[in-house]
């Protein structure tokens, strides 16, 4: 397998993102997993006195294995604390433990086998996938995704944004013909969705260990003076070359663009309203196909259950909470209006997915955990430049894709192999043998070291300013590949 000319990204550099994810972000989140098991332990041992013998005995077993998740979980916790050696995935029946564990084998060889030792890309994928093995090694937790109601919750603080969105949706509907008659009025609104989906991955949960609500509405604000601010933090914008990639599409069939997927709930309201842009108000795609992870991911990823869910919650009435505003009944019908809007674009959506127009990679009903060759390279330590090698099939899907959108950090990260590159690397170069064997468009909002395709005078501007650039969240890359002639 193709290998980088440069080491990959680890702890060793003290005053890196890396090393203050090992040392913070990581403790955070998995006492955020051990709260959330003994919250939903206390819950099912109030419902105790309420149930019958049979219920109580299922109920006492399924606390048991709770304290015992809980239990591994804090000695995951004690050892990255004391850079203990990572133990081997246990074999529990689901995909990838034996890939893990073979490069665990590999790397204790090279003496970096140590919460402190290994890369970071390998160490944080198999840190997920440590927690996965906890779960499933249960009778009663292997469903459970110790996330799911963290994302709910942030989905939920999201409703102004996704009010507002709906509404343009609304109104594009209205200017349809308008818009179809110029390329150019494309173009415009096109650019503005590339934005918003672009900076809709600044809800990434992981990283969002101290911020308001306020900050989180803040981040996702849609509005046209907002996203024209926001240009200037885009540190290399390729949305021209996308657009041109785009209508050279006009006039072919089967025209099919793939989203491959990084957070569920704003962030992939945005996916959606993007694929619906491209499907319905452009005649260049036809069909859009989107790519979750089959396990809990990264803490924020979108599973099968999350997208299955999303349009159900955006239906609910009652999903989202009612704000009490000083404008009274005038913002209360602007409300009442943009539900509707809501509720006739999400309708839109599920006709979409009933007809195939919108489909999953996986079938919509698969389980947390299962395993699929269309899904598991996605959970896998590898970077994407393997894939051909380690996912054929995946691999040979993706080549018949008119474009495919990378979301989010982690997939920049396994794009470039999270490799020190020099900041001025192109693009093409950094993702290795993938290059060129499919349209590849990277939305990216920086929060990883590693970057590429940056001029080198800006790169070293910022660093003299002292500001954090690399990994704050604020500046972001627009990044396409096209597929090689």
């Amino acid at each position: 397998m193709w290998e980088a000319p440069y080491p990959p990204w680890d702890f060793t550099d003290r005053n890196s993102f890396a090393f203050e994810t090992v040392v913070k972000r990581w403790p955070v989140i998995l006492t955020g997993i051990i709260d959330n098991i003994y919250c939903r332990n206390h819950d099912l041992g109030v419902s105790l006195p309420s149930k019958t013998e049979a219920e109580k005995a299922v109920i006492e077993e399924t606390i048991e294995e709770g304290k015992r998740i809980i239990g591994k979980v804090g000695e995951v916790k004690y050892d990255m604390a004391r850079d203990r050696v990572l133990q081997p995935i246990p074999e529990d029946g689901e995909a990838l433990a034996d890939v893990y564990n073979k490069e665990l084998d590999r790397l204790a060889e090279k003496k970096k086998n140590t919460w402190l030792t290994v890369p970071w890309l390998y160490s944080e994928c198999y840190l997920y996938r440590l927690i996965r093995s906890f779960f499933v090694q249960t009778k009663h937790w292997k469903d459970y995704d110790p996330f799911l109601s963290q994302k709910e919750a942030t989905f939920q603080k999201s409703s102004k944004a996704i009010y507002q969105l709906a509404t343009t949706m609304h109104e594009l509907e209205q200017d349809k013909e308008t818009l179809a008659s110029d390329p150019e009025n494309l173009k415009v609104i096109f650019k503005e969705m590339i934005q918003m989906c672009l900076w809709g991955n600044a809800t990434d949960l992981s990283m969002l260990t101290h911020m308001s609500h306020e900050d989180i509405q803040r981040l996702q604000s849609v509005g046209r003076d907002a996203q024209a601010a926001r240009a200037e933090f885009i540190l290399h914008d390729d949305q021209e070359k996308v657009w041109h990639h785009l209508t050279s599409l006009a006039g072919k069939e089967d025209s099919r663009v793939d989203f491959v997927l990084d957070n569920a709930g704003f962030e992939l309201f945005t996916d959606f309203v993007f694929a619906d842009f491209l499907v319905t108000y452009t005649p260049y795609v036809s069909k859009v196909v989107f790519h979750p992870k089959l396990i809990p991911w990264f803490v924020s990823d979108v599973t099968p259950p999350d997208f299955k869910s999303t349009t159900k919650s955006l239906l609910s009435p009652t999903f989202f909470p009612q704000e009490s505003t000083a404008e009274g009944a005038a913002a209360s019908q602007s409300t009442d209006e943009s539900r509707a809007h809501l509720y006739e674009m999400v309708k839109r959506w599920e006709s979409y997915i009933e007809s195939g127009v919108f489909s999953l990679s996986v079938p919509t009903d698969s389980p947390l955990g299962a395993s699929d060759k269309m899904a598991d390279f996605w959970t896998s330590p590898y970077p994407y430049w393997n894939m051909e090698a380690l996912a054929p099939e995946l691999h040979s899907a993706l080549r018949e894709s008119s474009l495919v959108i990378f979301k989010g950090d982690l997939n920049f990260r396994k794009l470039t192999g999270d490799v020190q590159w020099p900041v001025s690397t192109p693009f093409e170069e950094a993702i290795g043998p993938i290059s060129g064997t499919f349209p590849i468009l990277s939305l990216r909002t920086n929060k990883a070291d590693v970057i590429v395709a940056v001029d080198a005078e800006v790169a070293e501007k910022l660093d003299k300013s002292g500001e954090k650039w690399r990994y704050n969240g604020k500046y972001a890359v627009v990044l396409f590949q096209p597929r090689s002639a």
